[in-house]
């Protein structure tokens, strides 16, 4: 049984988040929260967020009816960073000049699954 959550236009940079989530993969769901909580990156506070997200879904009895799910069994199957849409702004540059700043966005996303 598989359990997801996602996090869509999350304001930060997928390449800032990725490490983040390759250090999380394959991990039992406890295990990540532990790490995630001692790393220093935004990006680390909102796959936590995240995380904690599936975790709920994985309680809900909606979701899982009849099925009991033990929290120590769920391990993270898949997280994915991908690149969201991009805000496009205009700086000045010398000599009349414009350069482009994108601000980057991400859609994360995460799949428990059960041992």
């Amino acid at each position: 049984m598989s359990f997801r959550a996602s996090y869509k236009y999350a304001r930060v940079s997928p390449r800032k988040v990725r490490p983040v989530a390759d250090m999380v993969r394959g991990q039992f769901a406890d295990d990540a929260l532990d790490l995630l909580r001692f790393q220093t990156q935004r990006g680390a506070r909102m796959l936590e967020k995240l995380i904690r997200s599936a975790i709920g879904n994985a309680q809900d009895p909606e979701q899982s009816p009849g099925h009991s799910v033990q929290l120590k069994r769920l391990f993270i199957a898949e997280v994915r960073v991908d690149g969201g849409p991009m805000f496009k702004r205009i700086r000045p540059r010398a000599r009349g000049m414009a350069h482009q700043i994108k601000k980057r966005m991400s859609h994360l996303h995460v799949v428990l699954e059960e041992m």
